[in-house]
């Protein structure tokens, strides 16, 4: 059975793909997963992007020795791996994203980056602060203020432009949930028709965190992705 490699998404860490983790392995899957620098615990590293993290991915697969992997991404991690395909045609054998957000206008940099501050975020919602601060350690406050970076130099460099997408010749299936409010359907749509080998799902009673998904209707799919 072909390996996968599952990716976290911003401001997550490996931790957060344990359910799913477990449910492929169940399946027979030999699965895989890391932390991005700077998430998890794991120490910063000198850059912090989206450039950096494609360097870690394509690090760990070669370190590995995985041929071709399945590549699932959350959120982020599926913005990575699509990159990472950009650059590596070949090195990962197919993609499956969940609630990966495309559409980073100058408008959509402003709203995600305005609920970035640790300061609004004691205040406004304690409780996901502080389990922000356990998963993430003392760095919490420093992560925050890199990520609202890094999407500003989504925006500002728009890593998959249409011309990026459409030299992506890696098989992607696009995952949505059905009550996304930050990946919008239309965003996904319009990447869906960009990419040379697409096909989208649409998951039932889905939010944007990953903890609202169905682990055995993800795990089902990225079985389906296997080869033979």
């Amino acid at each position: 059975m072909q390996n996968i490699v599952l990716l976290h998404g911003a401001l997550g860490a490996a931790a957060d793909l344990e359910p799913l983790t477990a449910a492929l392995t169940g399946k027979g899957l030999t699965v895989h997963s890391f932390s991005f620098s700077g998430h998890g615990q794991t120490p910063f590293a000198a850059g912090f992007g989206i450039e950096t993290f494609a360097a870690e991915l394509k690090h760990f697969i070669e370190h590995e020795k995985l041929q071709q992997p399945v590549v699932f991404g959350y959120s982020m991690g599926g913005f990575v791996a699509l990159y990472l395909a950009s650059q590596q045609p070949g090195l990962i054998g197919s993609i499956v994203t969940l609630g990966t957000k495309f559409n980073w206008s100058a408008e959509a940099v402003e709203k995600e980056t305005a609920g970035l501050e640790p300061g609004w975020m004691l205040e406004k919602i304690p409780a996901f602060a502080r389990s922000l601060e356990l998963k993430q350690g003392a760095a919490w406050k420093e992560l925050l203020a890199r990520t609202a970076d890094l999407m500003r130099e989504i925006g500002a460099r728009q890593f998959l432009s249409p011309g990026v997408l459409k030299t992506i010749t890696t098989p992607v299936l696009l995952c949505i949930g059905d009550r996304d409010k930050m990946v919008t359907l239309e965003e996904t749509i319009n990447v869906y028709k960009m990419l040379p080998k697409a096909a989208m799902y649409m998951l039932p009673d889905t939010k944007h965190p990953i903890e609202t998904a169905n682990t055995e209707l993800l795990a089902t799919l990225l079985t389906s992705r296997q080869p033979g």
